[in-house]
């Protein structure tokens, strides 16, 4: 293989145009926050966006001693313990039997003195419909603003999902489209769980997959999908694969277009994610609720990258500093 692409800081530069979007989008958050507990009915304030928490577990990253030598300095140590967090992408909750099928995998990296190294927010699909930050931006904003104003603001919401359209009809999209809608039944850990955009691995840049190994894909379906997490956990263990792909060069491995797969880059195995029996924590736990995912506090060299990617740095940070404000003055806890 070539040698791997290094990051450049140019890969994450928005223009002006998507700046003055980012900050009007930015308002749009904080309100939603604000006025999530009416809009998903519940007793505190929710995140905007995988509002829906099904299952907070506590696990253990462990790496494959065959990783290549270059990996070593990332990954000095036999086991790294995690804090994970099952989730569901809608905005709103719902106390509905079946959600959509477009779930979470969040992953918290800790070192020995319990301080954070990395966080990585997975989900159930590998792709990201749209490339243009103009483009999502305006979209995000129209849905946050549907959801505050309601059928005021849904003509807004309604343009900007027809020019996400021709973003969404690549082949790579339909034919996940496709198996994901194949897999709509499936228990919520037998899917495969993806970064969707790019990391940083020391200069490196990588993309990650967590890969169930040996999950009954029928296990829950009559059941609520928190009910069938701490069903399963009572009795089983939970094993993934931890797979990378690294960027050799734009053309098979693109940075900012993330509608389609990268290829020409074998995936490796670096570890396994292990979850033991019984090892889900409390979700009603305010503390727990309050967890936060953001890719951005992560160690540096293990940050996102790419223009879509660098979005997230902004909007978590407003997020959970008004969801932290607001559950304060509901159940006087900051953190």
């Amino acid at each position: 293989m070539p040698d791997p692409l290094k990051y450049n800081k140019k890969f994450d530069e928005l223009n002006e145009e998507e700046k003055k979007l980012l900050q009007i989008n930015k308002k749009t958050i904080a309100d939603f926050v604000e006025q999530s507990s009416s809009i998903s009915d519940v007793n505190y304030a929710t995140r905007n966006a995988h509002a829906k928490t099904y299952a907070v577990a506590k696990g253990t990253f462990w790496i494959d001693p065959n990783i290549p030598e270059s990996l070593h300095p990332f990954f000095d140590k036999e086991k790294f313990d995690l804090t994970i967090r099952f989730s569901n992408a809608q905005l709103k909750i719902k106390n509905s039997k079946k959600d959509i099928p477009a779930y979470g995998f969040a992953v918290q990296i800790k070192d020995d003195n319990g301080g954070l190294l990395a966080n990585y927010p997975l989900v159930n699909f590998p792709l990201f419909p749209v490339n243009s930050v103009s483009t999502f931006l305006k979209l995000f904003t129209a849905v946050n603003k549907f959801y505050i104003k309601k059928w005021s603001s849904l003509m807004p919401m309604i343009i900007q999902f027809v020019k996400m359209i021709p973003s969404v009809l690549t082949g790579d999209m339909i034919r996940n489209v496709v198996k994901l809608m194949g897999k709509r039944n499936d228990f919520i850990l037998s899917f495969d769980y993806y970064s969707i955009g790019a990391y940083r691995l020391g200069d490196q840049m990588i993309k990650i997959k967590l890969r169930p190994q040996s999950v009954d894909k029928s296990i829950g379906r009559k059941q609520k999908i928190k009910d069938s997490l701490k069903s399963y956990f009572k009795s089983n263990d939970f094993t993934a694969d931890v797979l990378i792909q690294i960027c050799y060069d734009l053309k098979n491995q693109p940075i900012n277009t993330l509608n389609v797969e990268w290829k020409n880059s074998p995936f490796l195995k670096i570890g396994e994610v292990k979850i033991d029996k019984d090892s889900l924590l409390d979700s009603r736990n305010c503390n727990t609720e309050l967890l936060s995912f953001n890719p951005f506090e992560s160690k540096i060299f293990f940050q996102p990258v790419g223009k879509i990617q660098k979005l997230r740095d902004e909007t978590y940070k407003v997020s959970i500093q008004t969801r932290r404000k607001i559950n304060k003055l509901l159940h006087g806890k900051g953190a």
